[in-house]
């Protein structure tokens, strides 16, 4: 899961299916997942204008949802060719032309990825987290992309199943602070309560 090879593969298939079906294909942690997303943004009153980056698009079904609650500045970055052509034509059959997607590999990102009001990850962070090639070198990349990404006071919402709260605190303990932690779905085993999925909303310091 953390080779551009095996995305690159994934997506390909994907691609064919939609060609074939019409069906976008997985959406990663489930429909609650870009639910829970959206709510958060509508609570808080971000304006419809505020300039969103989903990291990692892949099939770019979370942009056509921000975009169908009234969200129009939209850009969506994966560094899968397949990805972006399959978020393409989601784009397309949803009539959402105003979307924008580029390839781009959020580790070296282009100048032109900054500025942005809001940054989204759905299993990305988590992607790069089992990247087989120095992934904590990778990690300490993906936070300085990050940094550079997002406007100073800009909002941060992450989903992942890797990584605990704690453990994501210390992930982006430098230049993010923690603003809240989202209600996820919780499971017991053996006496004890967890969370199969952590989500948690940071602000760039």
């Amino acid at each position: 899961l953390g080779t551009r090879e095996h995305w690159d593969a994934a997506y390909e298939r994907e691609l064919q299916t939609f060609q074939d079906i019409g069906d976008a294909g997985e959406i990663w942690f489930g429909e609650e997942s870009m639910v829970r997303i959206i709510r958060w943004l509508e609570r808080h009153k971000v304006p419809l204008d505020s300039s969103v980056l989903d990291i990692g698009t892949g099939n770019g079904v979370l942009l056509v949802e921000l975009a169908k609650s009234g969200y129009m500045n939209l850009t969506g970055i994966d560094y899968s060719p397949s990805a972006i052509q399959l978020s393409e034509k989601v784009r397309e059959k949803e009539g959402m032309s105003n979307i924008k997607l580029k390839v781009e590999d959020f580790l070296s990102p282009s100048a032109e990825l900054s500025g942005f009001d809001i940054c989204i990850d759905k299993g990305t962070f988590d992607a790069v987290s089992l990247n087989p090639d120095n992934a904590a070198a990778k990690r300490q990349q993906y936070v300085s992309s990050l940094g550079r990404a997002l406007k100073p006071e800009g909002f941060f919402l992450i989903t992942s199943c890797n990584w605990t709260k704690e453990e994501l605190l210390n992930e982006f303990r430098e230049g993010f602070e923690i603003l809240e932690e989202l209600p996820t779905p919780k499971f017991c085993f053996g006496g004890r309560i967890g969370n199969s999925v952590t989500a948690l909303v940071f602000q760039r310091k």
